[in-house]
């Protein structure tokens, strides 16, 4: 737990920088790196029996078109990153063909790839569309904070109150009572930033973006704990000390920053 505080703690000025004062590509390139480190773990796990060639095909076109639609989220519109996923399923079909003699299993690997780049890279663009739209910087703040002070709230309520279990052949620790801890914290923490930094909310929409927020990042935290007991490890990698791995880090982030695009869109 101290280590988990001390990444955060140093990783915090360098995150508040990249928001506040980095410009529209400086913000799109970290999100890319993050996007390439996230799927190279993910990638270690989907590919783990795959054919050596298809495996060294699919990560490598991975990475590129993984680095296209976040890069392009930059310009503020969606369309690169849509034409990113079109070009990623037309390469992935391509690579399929070539393959299909050499590894008749070459289908699970494309079906793979596809939902990783959706996963990954076309699920973080929309922390690039928030940002460079009106008020995004605040919206991004805003998502992040809800996101984080119920990932908190969820931990520290879990292991001091946590006594019914929420998806025990998922997530053996984590509980009921952590869930509604996680919830009670993203209101608590969300609602003051959405009332006094986003005027163009209503209180009744503010807590219907905060309650959406906490409940996309609680299922993408368990869906990544369905992914890697799926593949029978504890934590996608170790570069974050006290974290885990980068799609560790980012799991719920995953879920809720679409979720946050798509009100903000509507309502923002």
């Amino acid at each position: 737990m101290r280590t988990r505080w001390i990444t955060g703690l140093v990783a915090l000025p360098i995150l508040i920088y990249i928001i506040s004062w980095g410009q529209g590509w400086i913000l799109s390139s970290v999100v890319a790196a993050v996007a390439v480190l996230a799927l190279s773990e993910l990638f270690r796990m989907l590919y783990a029996a795959t054919h050596r060639m298809t495996r060294l095909l699919f990560t490598s076109w991975g990475y590129v078109v993984g680095v296209w639609i976040v890069l392009s989220a930059a310009s503020g519109s969606s369309f690169g990153a849509w034409a990113g996923v079109f070009l990623e399923v037309l390469c992935v079909g391509a690579i399929a063909l070539n393959r299909f003699s050499e590894d008749p299993d070459v289908v699970d690997a494309v079906v793979k790839h596809v939902c990783a780049v959706i996963y990954i890279p076309l699920s973080l663009s929309s922390l690039v569309w928030i940002h460079t739209a009106v008020d995004g910087v605040i919206w991004i703040y805003f998502l992040l904070a809800v996101v984080f002070a119920g990932d908190i709230g969820a931990l520290y309520v879990g292991t001091y109150r946590g006594r019914n279990k929420l998806c025990p052949t998922i997530s053996p620790k984590k509980t009921i009572e952590g869930a509604l801890g996680g919830i009670a914290s993203n209101l608590v923490v969300g609602l003051p930033i959405a009332t006094f930094g986003i005027p163009k909310l209503t209180f009744l929409q503010a807590v219907v973006v905060v309650l959406c927020l906490g409940v996309a990042s609680q299922i993408g935290d368990l869906f990544e704990s369905v992914i890697k007991r799926t593949y029978g490890i504890k934590d996608s990698g170790a570069i974050l000390p006290g974290h885990g791995g980068m799609l560790d880090r980012i799991d719920a982030l995953l879920f809720a920053a679409p979720v946050g695009w798509i009100l903000k869109t509507m309502w923002g």
